[in-house]
Order: C-alpha cells, then sequence, then structure tokens
C-alpha cells in the first residue's frame, strides 16, 4: 500500500486585508523612539571614537618610549665600543 498523497491547499481569494493605519498619536511616538535610538547611537560612536583616540595615543606613546630606550642602548653600545 502507498501512502496517500497530500491533499493541494487551495488559497482563499479573498484578498489580504489592508495594515490599519497608524495613528498621529502613534506616528509621532515612532518618531520619537527612533529619534532617541539615533541619538544613542551617536553617543556610542562618540565613545567608541575617544577609546579608539586613547588607545592610539597609548601605543604612540608607549612606541616613543621603545624608541628612545633603543637610542640610550644604542648610544651605550656606541660609548663603550670606542
Amino acid at each position: 500500500m502507498s501512502p496517500a498523497a497530500p491533499t493541494p491547499t487551495t488559497t482563499s481569494s479573498i484578498p489580504a486585508a489592508r495594515p490599519p493605519t497608524p495613528s498621529a498619536k502613534e506616528t509621532a511616538m515612532y518618531m520619537l523612539e527612533h529619534e532617541m535610538a539615533r541619538s544613542r547611537m551617536h553617543e556610542l560612536q562618540a565613545e567608541a571614537m575617544a577609546a579608539s583616540r586613547a588607545r592610539r595615543l597609548y601605543l604612540a606613546r608607549r612606541a616613543a618610549r621603545r624608541a628612545e630606550r633603543a637610542v640610550r642602548r644604542a648610544a651605550r653600545a656606541s660609548a663603550s665600543v670606542y
């Protein structure tokens, strides 16, 4: 015995209903929420940029200290040869 084939589903001839139109209050709330989210995103981006600048400054200072130590080490090595 073969399994019974599933019956095809028919689509309804009723057109899809339109979503309700948002009221002025809903639109205002949506716009306010959107503005708050945009503002928060801007704040987070500013924080990230500041952290990035701080990290780059830290790395630059560390590289400068290493370079100064290398210069002093080279000067000592040169002085010990002569």
